[in-house]
């Protein structure tokens, strides 16, 4: 039985209402969708850093259109709800950011993220003020909540990612993004558990960890205690799998040898968790 766009929101929306924390697994295409399906995992998201290199771009470097073809790609391959990471909406204005999410509900998807980064990532103006910021959130709240179904919003406050580092005004941006109506709350690069434990504490929306930054990603029985409700894991997969490749290829390279081969997952084992 093929699972609705309803059924899947109403999953995902119940994963953040659980009694701990739960990973959502950031695919980068329809086989690693498939796998990470395959392994068990409960839902999906995308990673606009994965999403760029499967362009042969950066990340920040691809449209909105192409963001919502691979995203809808994903939501294909499995019948897990999948969330995708929107970067800052693909506009400027409030009213270019609700037809992103209106776009990305169309596409199939039950959630997204939106940054208060602002596009292109502006060396001198990184964030949004936090006016303008709180106003994006509402345009996409509104849009999301005449779709018929509970998308999941996940508004980002980015200071830590864009040198702002001040723990108290990323605590106020999310506050006011929570209070505009976000779903799920999220403020990736947080530099310890204490910060994580403050932040949780300062809000009652769901918060989101980020995995993925080298010493400053925790144990999920960690992240649980300080009360995160949803661990994503940003662009370290694919960082991972594009190591694998990148390591095999030098050896080849360089060394003339194939001990990668051996290393490898078995042909079998990979194609159990593709369609046939």
């Amino acid at each position: 039985m093929t699972t609705t766009q309803l059924d899947k929101a109403n999953i995902f929306r119940a994963l953040h209402q659980g009694p701990g924390a739960f990973v959502i697994a950031n695919a980068w295409d329809a086989g690693s969708a498939r796998i990470l399906a395959g392994l068990g995992y409960s839902a999906l998201a995308t990673s606009s850093g994965a999403s760029a290199g499967v362009y042969g771009r950066r990340d920040g470097g691809i449209a909105r259109d192409q963001a919502l073809a691979h995203a809808r790609a994903i939501v294909a391959a499995t019948e897990l709800p999948v969330s995708a990471d929107l970067e800052s909406g693909f506009g400027d204005e409030p009213k270019e950011v609700a037809e992103t999410y209106r776009q990305a509900a169309a596409a199939g998807l039950v959630g997204a993220t939106l940054e208060d980064a602002t596009p292109g990532r502006s060396k001198d103006k990184p964030l949004f003020d936090i006016g303008e910021a709180t106003e994006r959130v509402a345009a996409a709240v509104e849009a999301t909540r005449e779709l018929g179904f509970p998308f999941m919003l996940t508004a980002r406050a980015e200071g830590f990612l864009r040198g702002n580092t001040n723990l108290d005004d990323a605590i106020k941006r999310l506050q006011a993004y929570e209070k505009a109506g976000a779903d799920v709350l999220m403020a990736p690069g947080l530099p310890d558990l204490a910060s994580v434990k403050v932040v949780c504490a300062a809000i009652s929306k769901p918060f989101n960890f980020m995995v993925g930054i080298p010493g400053r990603s925790f144990s999920i029985a960690e992240l649980e205690a300080a009360r995160v409700r949803r661990i994503s894991l940003a662009t370290s997969l694919y960082r991972a799998a594009m190591g694998g490749l990148v390591a095999a290829a030098r050896e080849v390279k360089d060394k003339g040898t194939f001990g990668y081969v051996d290393a490898s997952l078995p042909s079998a084992e990979l194609a159990g968790f593709m369609q046939a």
